[in-house]
């Protein structure tokens, strides 16, 4: 029996690669060893970039909590201090969108939480 050799399926493999690197910069793009290389640093930077997004948007709420906090005259320690003793478990991005949208309920969760401080 013949030997038999890969051709179909290497030249699909080799397409797929290509495929996935197109419109990378030069020999990522044309070369098949580079493009398998240039696709899995690709995934890893992804993966990572996925991770720190979520780290971005928690500054972000932290950030924009503080600045409402500072303003009704209470830090953002001790803000979230009040909540978890008033037992009001609101997440960070929920009370941030509560403090650019609807300041009096803001207010009215700043109050409780300095409550519950005193």
């Amino acid at each position: 029996m013949p030997r038999v050799r890969k051709g179909a399926a290497r030249h699909q493999a080799k397409k797929r690669v290509l495929k996935d690197v197109k419109g990378y910069r030069g020999a990522t793009r044309t070369q098949i060893r580079l493009a398998k290389e240039a696709r899995t640093r690709a995934a890893v930077n992804a993966r990572i970039g996925r991770k720190l997004k979520k780290r971005d948007y928690r500054s972000l709420w932290i950030v924009r909590l503080n600045a409402a906090c500072r303003q009704r005259g209470i830090r953002y320690s001790q803000f979230i201090s009040g909540l978890k003793k008033a037992d009001i478990e609101l997440n960070r991005k929920m009370l941030s969108e509560i403090a650019i949208a609807d300041a009096a309920a803001f207010d009215a969760i700043v109050e409780k939480a300095k409550a519950a401080l005193a």
